[in-house]
């Protein structure tokens, strides 16, 4: 799944290819994608005449921000964006198509169906959901220690599961809360709320600065994650544990340990984490 860097290196890639491009007409062929409005026929009546004006993120969320509306869009596991002339052939599993008036298009593209798209009015996306459930974002300023140190210690999960958590911070999954863990030491079965101040410190620092990295990396390929320009992002050789399983750790040679929690596979090093 795509993940802040991914999701924003996304962002700044497309923003090269479709500003100020105005929708001539827009295809839906899976209509299950469009989440609001709740008809799909009206998603397609909406939509042309407007341009596209600027690309935003928050979280894991697009945001194309259209003259009145603004369009969200999740990528999930297996969504992706890429950019076409008219007359090129729609591969399989392209499910919405953005026609533009000057004979390209804006293709959406998932294997698995499970991306979501959500149009409003400009001011209301952010009280509507799926925007209105998230946390901030690592890059706000309203990701302070002191919000994040009181969410915490309100909780009494793993803190791998905490940090899963989008209403908590919003952006982080599966590949970056075993990186920023490992940077902090911190083990991921420890409970948030048994954390001092120097380990929510730690954390929050290694969040926002493995997130960085990564982005300047474009990103983490794993399976099949490429940008809108179908290149792979380079990050992945830059990680301590995630998908290092049996790997010697690159701080104390020590093997890389995978486990279960919550259901998702997560990467430790026993011996620089300690619980």
């Amino acid at each position: 799944m795509p993940e802040l860097p991914e999701v924003e290196t996304i962002k700044n890639t497309l923003k090269h290819y479709v500003i100020n491009k105005t929708i001539k007409e827009v295809s839906v062929y899976w209509p299950n994608i469009i989440k609001h409005p709740d008809d799909a026929e009206q998603f397609k009546l909406i939509l042309p005449g407007q341009t596209i004006r600027d690309i935003t993120r928050k979280g894991k969320f697009l945001l194309f921000q259209l003259d009145d509306y603004v369009l969200i869009s999740h990528l999930r596991m297996e969504g992706k964006y890429s950019v076409h002339k008219t007359i090129e052939p729609i591969k399989k599993h392209t499910h919405v198509v953005f026609a533009f008036t000057d004979g390209q298009e804006l293709r959406y593209n998932d294997v698995r169906k499970f991306g979501t798209m959500h149009v409003y009015t400009k001011g209301d996306e952010m009280s509507q959901k799926p925007l209105s459930q998230l946390g901030p974002d690592p890059f706000d300023e309203g990701f302070t220690f002191d919000y994040f140190y009181q969410k915490l210690k309100k909780t009494e999960r793993v803190i791998k599961t905490a940090l899963l958590d989008q209403t908590i911070v919003a952006g982080l999954g599966n590949i970056y809360v075993d990186e920023t863990l490992f940077r902090a030491n911190v083990h991921p079965l420890k409970r948030s709320s048994k954390l001092n101040k120097k380990e929510i410190r730690s954390i929050q620092c290694q969040a926002i600065e493995t997130l960085e990295e990564a982005v300047k990396q474009g990103g983490t390929t794993i399976r099949s994650y490429v940008n809108g320009q179908g290149e792979m992002g380079m990050f992945q050789q830059n990680l301590f544990v995630y998908g290092q399983e049996n790997k010697p750790c690159k701080k104390c040679g020590k093997p890389i340990t995978k486990m279960k929690i919550g259901g998702r596979g997560t990467h430790v090093c026993k011996t620089c984490q300690k619980n």
